[in-house]
């Protein structure tokens, strides 16, 4: 028989001292808020970096290819890549699609308003999957329309807002080259990609106009978006991008494509991981206090046992026994508590964000089994090992003037 256990059992389900009983009742409640905590900051942690890496994603790609240019622009310089250059990069084992695409600048004019917009032209080769998903309205662009697939047209919710357009309006658009062009566009779709920095600057369109108004060839394109199979590749899979391409061609990743996101995604984790630390930081406090006043308050039952020939490991294991069994109680309430709010709000989604400041509309949430168990463990170890420290004062105690003591 675990006599240790068997005692521990004991002193927490059958005692009748109220000011224990209370301080045990704060401290199972500090440990059930405090993981409630860190599970919504993991929670809230993994579905930001997720939704918006997603996002950039989606409209980008994993790996972007250009022609080598020393100055930069949305006009890209022509590239065309070698049939033999897209077989090597079709084989590299995570790439799952080359895109192409190219971008031009240009100016829409409509309701007596003028915005200055980059066109972003794809073909059917295009996965509009993502397109189709974002968008508010409308359809993505039909490339089975050959005599009207120039006209179509995407634009974002807040391009509409500002130049007081709505689906089906037609506009001009015009292109700064010599000589100047305008091209009429009919909007049959309006989306919200929800970063800010892309809502207010693309329109999506035909790449063969990009190709005509630039006079290039059927083959020449801006650039090629490469799409990968999982995102947690993208470094491995750049260096082996980058020994298949040929010098004139460079590549960049998603993370040096928009670095001020990815800037703001590395801050997250640091915060998540203050708020992790304070919450295990405070839950030792609680726990290291209850057990301390337990110890107080069972003073005479240790000099009892000392006396009866009981040994202070033994002793100190009750109260470790007793210490696990109340983390355990704080445990399991923090985990109904933290998991019962994250399904809430991914089913519901009643807390809303600012897509303009956030990238999306409502608190995104994701947490996988790894991270439930990661936080349980990792929590009722640290609490555990930190309680050796008050456990040890059972060893200090006089059993004569532990009798006696009242």
């Amino acid at each position: 028989m675990n006599f240790p256990l068997f005692l521990a059992k004991r002193i927490t389900t059958k005692s009748n001292r109220t000011f224990s009983k209370l301080i045990v009742r704060v401290a199972i409640a500090g440990i059930m808020l405090g993981l409630t905590i860190m599970i919504l900051a993991i929670a809230v942690l993994r579905g930001f970096k997720s939704e918006v890496i997603e996002k950039q994603r989606g409209f980008s790609g994993d790996i972007v290819l250009f022609q080598f240019d020393l100055n930069p622009a949305y006009d890209n310089t022509p590239l065309s890549l070698s049939d033999s250059t897209k077989e090597k990069l079709i084989t590299v084992p995570s790439v799952r699609a080359i895109q192409p695409f190219a971008t031009k600048p240009g100016i829409i004019k409509a309701n007596d308003e003028i915005e200055g917009v980059v066109l972003k032209g794809i073909d059917a080769s295009y996965n509009q999957e993502f397109i189709s998903s974002i968008l508010s309205e409308g359809r993505s662009i039909d490339f089975s329309d050959p005599d009207n697939v120039n006209s179509q047209i995407l634009i974002s919710n807040y391009l509409a807002n500002r130049l007081n357009l709505k689906l089906g309006d037609d506009f001009l658009m015009y292109f700064i080259q010599e000589p100047l062009r305008k091209r009429k566009f009919t909007i049959v779709g309006i989306f919200n990609q929800g970063a800010e920095e892309i809502d207010k600057t693309f329109v999506i369109g035909n790449l063969g106009l990009i190709q005509r108004l630039n006079n290039w060839g059927a083959d020449t394109v801006g650039g090629y978006e490469v799409m990968l199979n999982s995102f947690n590749s993208l470094n491995e899979s750049k260096v082996q991008i980058d020994e298949v391409l040929p010098l004139e061609i460079r590549s960049l990743s998603i993370v040096e494509y928009y670095p001020e996101v990815f800037q703001w995604l590395d801050l997250l984790d640091v915060n998540t991981e203050v708020i992790l630390f304070l919450m295990v930081l405070v839950a030792v406090i609680n726990m290291i206090s209850a057990l301390l006043i337990i110890i107080l308050e069972r003073t005479q039952m240790i000099g009892i046992l000392k006396t009866l020939g009981f040994s202070n490991g033994g002793i100190r294991r009750v109260f470790l026994y007793n210490a696990t069994y109340l983390i355990g109680y704080g445990l399991l309430l923090g985990n109904l508590m933290g998991l019962g709010f994250c399904f809430i709000q991914s089913q519901t989604k009643f807390i809303k964000l600012d897509p303009a400041s956030y990238y999306v509309d409502h608190v995104p949430i994701s947490i996988g089994l790894s991270d439930i168990i990661f936080l349980n463990l990792g929590t009722l170890v640290v609490c555990v090992l930190v309680l050796l420290i008050p456990s040890g004062l059972v060893s200090r105690i006089s059993p004569i003037k532990a009798i006696g003591f009242k």
